[in-house]
C-alpha cells in the first residue's frame, strides 16, 4: 500500500471512512456473537442453503452478524412488540379500552306537512318584490315556537343545486319540515320589510321577506334616459 499524505513512514496509508465503518461493524458483530447465544433465539434458523432466516420477519441473511444487526433494527423490534401484545391478549392479561357507545337519538314521529299559503307581492311605489308566507300549525306541541332558516342551494340535499335560487325552511314539531325555493337575490332586512310573527291563538306563523331592487335596473334606466336625452339634443341642436 502506498503511503498517503499525512501518514508516518512504515505505518501504511490512512484508512478511509468506508473502511473504518466496515471494521467497526466487524468488531461489533464479534462482540455480539461472543455475548449472544443464537441457539436460544426462537426466530433464528439456518436453512439447507446455508443462509440464515428470521422466522419472525421472514428475512434472509448471509451470515450470523447480518442476522444480529437485523435483530437490532426497527422492523424486528416492532414485530417483537406485536407478537408480545398478541400473546398477552390471548392469555387475557391485556384489557382493551371499552368503546363508547354513541347515543342514538330516536327520531320523533311526525304527523305530516302543515298547511301553508304563499302570497307574492309588489310595492306599487318602490317596485320591490316581496313574499308573504303563512304556515298553519293547528296541532303544534305545547310551548313550541316555529323556527325558520334561509339556506343556499348548496346546503340542501333534496334538489340539484341551482345558484339562481335559495331556500326558506320552516320547522315545528310534530310536523315535517318544509322549505320553499325563492330567488337568490339580496334580501332587504329592514324592520318593516323582513319580519316574522307567531300567533298563538290561530297557530299561524307568518313571515315576510322583501328583495332589494337590483342596481343593474337603475343603471339601465339611467342609461335609457341619457340616450333619450342625447337623441333630443341631436334632433334640436340649435335649441338653447
Amino acid at each position: 500500500m502506498s503511503r498517503e499524505h499525512g501518514s508516518k513512514p512504515g505505518v501504511g496509508g490512512l484508512r478511509s471512512d468506508g473502511q473504518s465503518n466496515v471494521e467497526r461493524r466487524k468488531r461489533l458483530r464479534q462482540l455480539a456473537l461472543e455475548n449472544v447465544n443464537l441457539e436460544q433465539d426462537p426466530y433464528f434458523l439456518k436453512n439447507h442453503i446455508g443462509l440464515f432466516e428470521c422466522r419472525l420477519c421472514l428475512t434472509l441473511h448471509l451470515n450470523e452478524g447480518s442476522y444480529l444487526t437485523h435483530t437490532q433494527g426497527k422492523k424486528h423490534q416492532n414485530n417483537l412488540k406485536k407478537r408480545a401484545f398478541l400473546q398477552a391478549k390471548k392469555s387475557g392479561m391485556v384489557r382493551l379500552p371499552k368503546k363508547k357507545n354513541k347515543k342514538i337519538i330516536p327520531k320523533r314521529p311526525t304527523i305530516g306537512r302543515p298547511g301553508f299559503e304563499v302570497i307574492p307581492q309588489i310595492d306599487s311605489q318602490t317596485k320591490e318584490k316581496s313574499i308573504l308566507f303563512k304556515i298553519e300549525y293547528p296541532k303544534i306541541e305545547k310551548d313550541v315556537k316555529p323556527l325558520y332558516r334561509i339556506m343556499s342551494a348548496f346546503e340542501q340535499k333534496v334538489e340539484i343545486p341551482d345558484e339562481r335560487y335559495q331556500y326558506l325552511a320552516f320547522a315545528a314539531m310534530p310536523y315535517e319540515n318544509i322549505a320553499f325555493r325563492i330567488p337568490n337575490e339580496e334580501i332587504d332586512r329592514s324592520r318593516n320589510k323582513f319580519w316574522s310573527k307567531w300567533n298563538t291563538k290561530t297557530n299561524i306563523f307568518s313571515m315576510k321577506i322583501t328583495f332589494k331592487i337590483k342596481k343593474q335596473n337603475t343603471i339601465q334606466i339611467f342609461n335609457r334616459n341619457q340616450n333619450s336625452l342625447k337623441s333630443v339634443v341631436q334632433q334640436n341642436p340649435n335649441q338653447n
